[in-house]
């Protein structure tokens, strides 16, 4: 590329920026009709979506977790499909299955692959965790390849695509744990919880009046796909990626410069998925700005919401009554050396 052209490069994706921040504030906007307050789960849903993640929602019921996701779709006017987990799901429920069909002029029998609910932009995996293993097995590859592979063939996804899961953390009964191999496929664990009184008291206004606010669509895939690429462009300086990286190898245990806390304890850390997350998910919350340049500080905003989740935590740190975002908040504490 001549100098020319890298200009003209730079002069669009600058234009693409600027664009990036005035579609996070109208989505925010779009979304801010029918759910009130929730802001830092909002922007970690735009900070996965301009970095092509996946989200679990985590709530008790009742705090709006699929209007928010439901919203959410309709703000960015991509196709929505919503997939209720329960015991009796199966695998095919969700990706599709083959069906017989006979042509009826010439008599002759095929198969014809029924796509399923996951072929959709945005995908609720609602409640995720009361289905067993196998079927939530099915969305491994879709979630990683953005594939599906049936009887022999693999059938593409409808880009951008993303799945966005909730989870209610109270009930345990009927509920199966995700296996950790599916926990790592999410980019962000966003945790939802109570509104103050006063966000309390507008909610109960909104829903209990005759109509929801309308919501407009804000962008349209193929815009929001430019707009991802523009988020991978953005340049991250080697130093924060070490941040990122150092930060993610701080949660192993059997690293060797894992904290003592680290050490004391967690039994297993964030594998290198969770480095990439930290770097993506910096740059998103920069792009989502109208920023270039990505900071320690961002690193370490979408840091709890990218580690937690990949954190297994020991018996003593059961005892002593410790959570998997305790310690990463205080990995935090201790990184404020480091840069």
């Amino acid at each position: 590329m001549n100098a020319p052209d890298a200009a003209t490069a730079v002069d669009r994706d600058l234009v693409l920026l600027e664009r990036v921040g005035r579609v996070s504030d109208d989505l925010r906007q779009e979304v801010g009709k029918r759910v009130v307050g929730q802001q830092e789960v909002i922007d970690g849903l735009l900070t996965a979506l301009l970095a092509n993640g996946h989200v679990l929602l985590v709530g008790v019921p009742g705090l709006a977790k699929t209007l928010l996701i439901s919203t959410l779709a309709e703000a960015l006017d991509l196709e929505f499909s919503r997939i209720q987990f329960t015991p009796d799901l199966m695998p095919t429920d969700i990706t599709g299955s083959e069906v017989m069909e006979e042509d009826r002029n010439s008599g002759r029998r095929a198969f014809r692959f029924v796509h399923g609910p996951v072929f959709a932009n945005i995908v609720l995996a609602d409640e995720i965790n009361r289905t067993p293993p196998k079927t939530q097995a099915a969305l491994l590859q879709a979630m990683q390849e953005r594939a599906v592979t049936a009887a022999g063939h693999t059938y593409e996804l409808p880009p951008p695509f993303f799945v966005l899961a909730t989870q209610n953390p109270i009930e345990q009964e009927g509920t199966y744990p995700l296996p950790e191999a599916q926990l790592d496929r999410f980019m962000l664990e966003l945790r939802i919880g109570y509104p103050d009184r006063e966000e309390e008291e507008e909610v109960a206004m909104i829903t209990t009046g005759d109509t929801l606010p309308e919501v407009r669509p804000v962008i349209e895939g193929p815009a929001l796909i430019e707009l991802q690429r523009l988020v991978r462009r953005i340049p991250a300086a080697p130093s924060l990626v070490a941040f990122a990286v150092r930060l993610a190898r701080a949660t192993r245990p059997v690293d060797g410069e894992a904290p003592k806390l680290t050490r004391d304890y967690v039994s297993w850390g964030a594998g290198p998925r969770a480095s990439q997350f930290l770097v993506l998910g910096a740059k998103a919350r920069a792009a989502a700005r109208g920023e270039a340049i990505p900071s320690y500080e961002d690193v370490r905003a979408v840091a709890p919401s990218v580690l937690a989740h990949r954190v297994i935590l020991n018996f003593q740190a059961e005892a002593d009554g410790r959570t998997p975002r305790d310690v990463i908040q205080e990995l935090l504490e201790m990184s404020r050396e480091w840069s």
